[in-house]
C-alpha cells in the first residue's frame, strides 16, 4: 500500500467560487482507477500545540495498492487535468508518500 497524502497552501484571494471549484477538483481524483480510497480535508480545530501546523487549507490523502498504481496516478489524466485546471490557486505544496 502506497499512501500518499498533499498539503495545499491556497492562495488568500481565492474567491468562494474559486474556493468551490477547487475541492471539486480535489474530489475529481476520487474517479482515478488507481486510487483505492480518497480523503479530503481542511486543519481540525484541535488545541493549538506547538507541533502541529494548521497553516494548509486543503488536505488530500489518497491509497494506492502499491507503488505502481501510485505512478498511473501521476500520468491519468484526470490527475493532469486537476494540476493544469488549479496550480494557479496555489501558493505552496508539498507532499509525503509512505508505504
Amino acid at each position: 500500500m502506497l499512501v500518499h497524502t498533499v498539503y495545499f497552501w491556497l492562495k488568500p484571494e481565492l474567491t468562494a467560487a474559486q474556493l468551490v471549484d477547487f475541492r471539486a477538483g480535489v474530489d475529481s481524483l476520487a474517479k482515478i482507477g488507481s486510487v483505492s480510497a480518497l480523503y479530503v480535508g481542511v486543519p481540525a480545530k484541535t488545541p493549538d500545540r506547538p507541533i502541529i501546523d494548521k497553516s494548509y487549507s486543503v488536505s488530500l490523502t489518497l491509497i494506492c495498492k502499491d507503488l505502481a498504481a501510485h505512478d498511473e496516478y501521476q500520468v491519468d489524466p484526470i490527475h493532469l487535468r486537476f494540476v493544469d485546471s488549479f496550480k494557479t490557486f496555489w501558493s505552496k505544496v508539498q507532499i509525503y508518500d509512505a508505504e
